[in-house]
Protein backbone atom coordinates (compact mmCIF):
# COMPACT_ATOMS: atom_id res chain seq x y z
CA UNK A 1 0.00 0.00 0.00
CA UNK A 2 2.81 2.55 0.72
CA UNK A 3 4.77 1.72 -2.69
CA UNK A 4 1.36 2.37 -4.44
CA UNK A 5 0.64 6.00 -2.90
CA UNK A 6 4.27 6.74 -2.51
CA UNK A 7 4.09 6.43 -6.29
CA UNK A 8 0.91 8.21 -6.64
CA UNK A 9 2.54 11.66 -7.27
CA UNK A 10 2.98 13.79 -10.25
CA UNK A 11 1.55 13.16 -13.54
CA UNK A 12 0.15 9.41 -11.36
CA UNK A 13 -3.35 9.07 -13.08
CA UNK A 14 -4.69 8.07 -9.65
CA UNK A 15 -4.76 9.16 -6.38
CA UNK A 16 -5.89 7.37 -2.57
CA UNK A 17 -9.07 8.03 -1.82
CA UNK A 18 -8.95 5.72 1.17
CA UNK A 19 -7.27 2.45 2.83
CA UNK A 20 -9.12 0.10 4.51
CA UNK A 21 -8.38 -2.88 6.36
CA UNK A 22 -10.74 -5.88 7.89
CA UNK A 23 -8.13 -6.32 10.95
CA UNK A 24 -8.26 -3.40 13.38
CA UNK A 25 -4.95 -3.04 14.35
CA UNK A 26 -3.31 -3.19 10.73
CA UNK A 27 0.16 -1.34 10.33
CA UNK A 28 -0.80 -0.10 7.11
CA UNK A 29 -3.79 2.35 8.81
CA UNK A 30 -1.27 3.76 10.77
CA UNK A 31 1.12 4.15 7.75
CA UNK A 32 -1.83 5.88 6.23
CA UNK A 33 -3.18 8.31 8.47
CA UNK A 34 0.29 9.72 8.46
CA UNK A 35 0.11 10.16 4.46
CA UNK A 36 -2.82 11.82 5.32
CA UNK A 37 -4.96 9.05 3.40
CA UNK A 38 -8.67 8.92 5.14
CA UNK A 39 -8.78 5.52 6.47
CA UNK A 40 -11.53 2.78 7.49
CA UNK A 41 -11.70 -0.44 9.57
CA UNK A 42 -14.21 -2.95 9.07
CA UNK A 43 -13.33 -5.99 11.30
CA UNK A 44 -14.93 -9.34 9.37
CA UNK A 45 -14.93 -11.08 12.72
CA UNK A 46 -17.98 -8.80 13.65
CA UNK A 47 -20.37 -10.28 10.92
CA UNK A 48 -19.41 -14.57 12.18
CA UNK A 49 -19.73 -16.27 9.53
CA UNK A 50 -22.05 -14.33 6.91
CA UNK A 51 -19.50 -13.26 4.26
CA UNK A 52 -22.56 -11.43 2.31
CA UNK A 53 -23.27 -9.08 5.28
CA UNK A 54 -19.56 -8.63 5.44
CA UNK A 55 -19.06 -7.71 1.83
CA UNK A 56 -22.58 -5.97 1.95
CA UNK A 57 -20.68 -3.67 4.14
CA UNK A 58 -17.42 -3.13 2.49
CA UNK A 59 -19.21 -2.59 -0.96
CA UNK A 60 -21.10 0.41 1.11
CA UNK A 61 -17.68 1.42 2.64
CA UNK A 62 -15.93 1.37 -1.07
CA UNK A 63 -18.71 3.11 -2.87
CA UNK A 64 -19.08 5.99 0.02
CA UNK A 65 -14.75 6.61 -0.91
CA UNK A 66 -16.27 6.41 -4.45
CA UNK A 67 -12.67 4.96 -5.70
CA UNK A 68 -12.49 4.03 -9.43
CA UNK A 69 -9.85 1.35 -8.70
CA UNK A 70 -9.57 -0.97 -5.66
CA UNK A 71 -6.29 -2.64 -5.05
CA UNK A 72 -6.01 -4.87 -2.69
CA UNK A 73 -2.49 -5.41 -0.97
CA UNK A 74 -2.65 -8.09 2.41
CA UNK A 75 -6.49 -8.03 2.47
CA UNK A 76 -6.53 -11.64 3.52
CA UNK A 77 -10.24 -12.44 2.59
CA UNK A 78 -11.68 -14.53 -0.48
CA UNK A 79 -14.29 -12.66 -1.87
CA UNK A 80 -17.82 -13.93 -3.24
CA UNK A 81 -18.13 -13.90 -6.64
CA UNK A 82 -21.32 -11.43 -5.98
CA UNK A 83 -18.67 -9.06 -4.30
CA UNK A 84 -16.08 -8.91 -7.39
CA UNK A 85 -18.77 -8.86 -10.31
CA UNK A 86 -19.60 -5.31 -8.62
CA UNK A 87 -16.23 -4.38 -9.02
CA UNK A 88 -15.26 -6.44 -12.17
CA UNK A 89 -11.98 -4.87 -14.30
CA UNK A 90 -11.95 -1.76 -11.27
CA UNK A 91 -10.31 -4.58 -8.51
CA UNK A 92 -6.39 -5.67 -8.70
CA UNK A 93 -4.75 -7.82 -6.17
CA UNK A 94 -0.85 -8.67 -5.81
CA UNK A 95 -0.16 -12.24 -4.79
CA UNK A 96 3.04 -14.44 -3.48
CA UNK A 97 3.69 -16.66 -7.02
CA UNK A 98 4.34 -16.76 -10.56
CA UNK A 99 0.76 -17.64 -11.37
CA UNK A 100 -1.04 -20.19 -11.90
CA UNK A 101 1.24 -21.44 -10.05
CA UNK A 102 0.70 -21.67 -6.27
CA UNK A 103 -2.73 -19.86 -5.99
CA UNK A 104 -3.81 -19.49 -2.28
CA UNK A 105 -1.45 -19.42 0.97
CA UNK A 106 2.57 -20.77 1.56
CA UNK A 107 3.33 -20.04 -2.16
CA UNK A 108 7.43 -19.52 -0.99
CA UNK A 109 7.49 -22.66 0.58
CA UNK A 110 5.78 -24.78 -1.94
CA UNK A 111 7.79 -23.09 -4.67
CA UNK A 112 10.91 -24.29 -2.84
CA UNK A 113 9.50 -27.98 -2.37
CA UNK A 114 8.75 -28.29 -5.86
CA UNK A 115 12.07 -27.75 -6.73
CA UNK A 116 11.08 -24.49 -8.85
CA UNK A 117 14.35 -22.44 -9.91
CA UNK A 118 12.16 -19.35 -9.79
CA UNK A 119 9.40 -17.51 -8.06
CA UNK A 120 8.09 -14.19 -7.69
CA UNK A 121 4.73 -12.17 -7.74
CA UNK A 122 1.72 -11.66 -10.12
CA UNK A 123 -0.27 -8.69 -10.20
CA UNK A 124 -3.58 -9.92 -11.89
CA UNK A 125 -7.32 -8.66 -12.35
CA UNK A 126 -9.51 -9.69 -8.99
CA UNK A 127 -12.35 -12.57 -10.38
CA UNK A 128 -14.49 -15.13 -8.64
CA UNK A 129 -11.88 -17.42 -9.43
CA UNK A 130 -8.90 -17.25 -6.53
CA UNK A 131 -5.95 -15.93 -7.65
CA UNK A 132 -7.23 -16.26 -11.11
CA UNK A 133 -8.35 -13.23 -12.77
CA UNK A 134 -6.18 -12.06 -15.69
CA UNK A 135 -2.43 -11.67 -15.11
CA UNK A 136 -1.10 -7.99 -15.47
CA UNK A 137 1.98 -8.18 -14.17
CA UNK A 138 4.80 -10.76 -12.99
CA UNK A 139 8.32 -10.33 -11.64
CA UNK A 140 10.89 -12.74 -10.85
CA UNK A 141 13.62 -14.21 -9.05
CA UNK A 142 15.81 -17.32 -8.53
CA UNK A 143 15.79 -19.51 -6.39
CA UNK A 144 18.88 -19.93 -4.37
CA UNK A 145 19.80 -23.58 -3.03
CA UNK A 146 20.01 -22.19 0.41
CA UNK A 147 16.43 -20.54 0.52
CA UNK A 148 13.93 -20.87 2.64
CA UNK A 149 10.64 -19.53 2.92
CA UNK A 150 11.87 -16.36 4.93
CA UNK A 151 14.72 -15.79 2.70
CA UNK A 152 12.77 -15.70 -0.51
CA UNK A 153 9.88 -13.65 0.81
CA UNK A 154 12.12 -11.36 1.80
CA UNK A 155 13.43 -11.86 -1.99
CA UNK A 156 10.10 -11.42 -3.49
CA UNK A 157 8.71 -7.98 -1.59
CA UNK A 158 10.97 -5.22 -3.33
CA UNK A 159 9.58 -6.63 -6.39
CA UNK A 160 5.97 -6.16 -4.90
CA UNK A 161 6.64 -3.10 -4.43
CA UNK A 162 7.99 -2.32 -7.77
CA UNK A 163 5.31 -4.31 -10.12
CA UNK A 164 2.43 -2.86 -8.52
CA UNK A 165 2.93 0.50 -8.97
CA UNK A 166 3.81 -0.39 -12.51
CA UNK A 167 0.97 -1.92 -13.14
CA UNK A 168 -1.61 0.05 -11.58
CA UNK A 169 0.15 3.07 -13.19
CA UNK A 170 -0.75 1.38 -16.44
CA UNK A 171 -4.08 -0.11 -15.83
CA UNK A 172 -5.54 3.51 -14.93
CA UNK A 173 -4.99 4.61 -18.47
CA UNK A 174 -6.67 1.61 -20.09
CA UNK A 175 -3.43 -0.32 -20.48
CA UNK A 176 -3.92 -4.19 -19.66
CA UNK A 177 -0.62 -5.47 -21.60
CA UNK A 178 1.38 -7.23 -18.87
CA UNK A 179 4.59 -5.62 -17.00
CA UNK A 180 6.92 -8.31 -16.83
CA UNK A 181 10.20 -7.54 -14.49
CA UNK A 182 13.07 -9.64 -14.63
CA UNK A 183 11.59 -12.13 -17.00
Amino acid sequence: MVSLVHDMTGDHPCQPVLVLSNIPDAGGLIKAAALGIPTQVLDHKIFGKDRLVFEAALHGALMAAEPDIVCLAGFMRILSGDFTAKWAGRMLNIHPSLLPKYRGLHTHARAIEAGDAVHGCTVHEVTAELDGGPILGQAQVTIAPDDTPDTLAAKVLPLEHALYPAVLRRFAVGNREPVMIGM
